[in-house]
């Protein structure tokens, strides 16, 4: 009997998730209720006391209200990476601003922290630093030049949850803010749906005023206050960006679920490893010692003494029953910034070099053992 295809990623929803849903449609809360509000403080709780969470209907918008909330505007500079999802870029244009995109580490495929300064100008006014497939940035290093520019830090760490640097969780670093993503393929999922988590709760509640429609009194408190609930001032052109209560619904039972999620896609990367090692490929680059890895993604890159090409590669490994995908086609080879900016692949080889080679392999916690070892025997015929 021929076998199923195996997807490149499924979500894990168990019947809690299922049963609060369930709850929140019955209760007639759709929208921000108190289920969000209940993620929210969940999810700030996450990372100590000292911060808090603002939950949105995406890490681009996550992405957007922090830039937004860190003064970010037009005619400024952000300094990022190029080998990332556009949404990275394209908030930094929402703000009428410029991505200023710089090379990566080859080994990483993180944002190379040495080549930050030379891209600093008098216009540069924050670096954006992604935390690819779960791999923390160097982060020490540019939160140094930050501070030693005077320049915002904010996190796209669509990957990274949970992940560590020097001990640290992505999102309690001392950056202004850091953004996760809960889309449908990320190590939690609410569906659609991401978290701006921050310790300056000044910047926060600009981000909650602005998610709204720069409505000034929260919605939630709105429907629920003594007060005559159809009052509101609105002090700033906002956005629609808020979380319902049916994805946050979700998002209560994933995040408790997160460090075994995490177990889970650490096991199987570490099994990927250790079948792959003898093979012609660059194995994804390991934490360092004591660190932890969100193992979001496992990037597979193809060395040159492979006996097919990439495309080659997903083709034979699509004809095998089973999905693949390729994180990320650089912002430098798309029409949209290689026009608008002049960039050319020669300014950005170590990530036009990556790209050429780099296959995403299914790694989610719905995989069986048989799974694993199924996409193991796949890429070794096709490799060895």
């Amino acid at each position: 009997m021929e076998e199923k295809f195996l997807p490149f990623a499924l979500p894990d929803i168990g019947e809690e998730e299922i049963a609060e849903v369930v709850d929140s449609l019955r209760s007639g809360w759709l929208t921000t209720g108190p289920k969000t509000k209940a993620f929210e403080k969940q999810f700030g709780e996450f990372f100590g006391e000292n911060f808090q969470a603002i939950a949105v209907n995406s890490a681009t918008a996550g992405l957007h209200l922090a830039l937004e909330a860190a003064g970010i505007g037009p005619g400024d500079e952000v300094i990022t990476t190029p080998y990332t999802f556009t949404s990275t870029a394209e908030v930094i244009r929402y703000m009428g601003a410029d991505p200023v995109f710089v090379d990566i580490d080859e080994e990483t495929l993180n944002i190379d922290p040495g080549k930050i300064s030379k891209a600093i100008t008098p216009r540069t006014k924050a670096i954006m630093p992604v935390h690819i497939g779960g791999l923390s940035c160097d982060m020490d290093p540019i939160i140094e030049i930050a501070s030693e520019h005077g320049l915002k830090v904010v996190e796209d760490a669509a990957h990274a949850f949970p992940a560590t640097c020097k001990g640290h969780l992505i999102g309690t670093l001392p950056s202004d803010a850091t953004v996760f993503s809960f889309y449908a393929t990320k190590t939690i999922t609410t569906g659609e749906g991401g978290m701006v988590v921050s310790s300056d709760h000044e910047l926060l509640e600009r981000c909650r005023v602005m998610r709204l429609h720069g409505i000034s009194r929260d919605v939630f408190d709105r429907y629920t206050s003594t007060k005559p609930s159809w009052f509101y001032e609105v002090v700033e052109p906002g956005f629609k960006y808020n979380m319902t209560d049916i994805a946050a619904s979700m998002g209560i039972h994933q995040l408790k679920k997160a460090w075994d999620f995490r177990e889970k896609r650490a096991a199987i990367a570490e099994k990927y490893t250790e079948a792959f090692k003898d093979l012609p490929v660059v194995i994804p680059a390991q934490p360092p010692e004591g660190e932890t890895h969100a193992w979001h993604l496992y990037v597979l890159r193809l060395n040159y003494k492979a006996p097919v090409s990439r495309d080659n590669f997903i083709e034979k490994m699509s004809q095998k029953g089973i999905g693949t995908s390729v994180h990320f086609i650089p912002l430098h080879l798309h029409p949209y910034w290689r026009e608008r900016y002049g960039l050319n692949d020669d300014d950005f080889p170590k990530a036009t070099s990556a790209f050429g080679k780099a296959v995403s392999l299914p790694i989610y916690t719905r995989m069986t053992d048989k799974d694993v070892q199924r996409v193991i025997k796949a890429v070794r015929e096709i490799l060895a």
